[in-house]
């Protein structure tokens, strides 16, 4: 049994090395992201309507595990960056569906290549295909556990 103090030591914590390895990827990113001229929070979003387009402010923060009060001032940005348009809904004024622009579409082409590249870069001898899905297994199970649901994503 660890001892009180033992408890505290940034060691022995588990949101540490989440934290780290998360900022450590996601600065393996920042090259081809910069290509594209977006953020990584910026990515995550032209992920998801990549794979479902003319979702509403509240569906891609859910998605994305958010707060819309994060997700809206992203949006604005990308809006006025040309990447996607923000549209009120006839329905209910209340809600905004974010469609892509063409050139929003366009940028999926750019970033086809990232996935495989940077799991390239990760298997570099540090881990085999086979650990890597185990790893994001665990990682799904954690953050759906968390998030009190399950994760469905199936991405590598």
């Amino acid at each position: 049994m660890i001892s009180s103090d033992e408890r505290l030591k940034l060691r022995n914590q588990l949101c540490f090395p989440l934290y780290a390895a998360s900022r450590l990827i996601t600065r393996e990113y920042q090259p081809y992201l910069e290509k594209m001229n977006i953020t990584y929070p910026q990515y995550l979003v032209l992920l998801v309507l990549w794979e479902d387009d003319g979702l509403t402010v509240n569906e891609i923060a859910h998605k994305l595990i958010l707060n819309t009060n994060t997700v809206t001032p992203l949006l604005k940005r990308m809006e006025s960056e040309g990447i996607i348009s923000r549209e009120r809904t006839l329905s209910d004024e209340r809600k905004v569906l974010i469609m892509l622009t063409e050139k929003g579409k366009e940028m999926k082409k750019s970033a086809l290549l990232i996935p495989e590249q940077l799991s390239k870069d990760l298997l570099s001898g540090v881990m085999d295909l086979n650990e890597l899905v185990h790893l994001k297994g665990v990682l799904e199970k954690i953050i759906g556990h968390l998030s009190g649901k399950q994760g469905e994503s199936t991405c590598y």
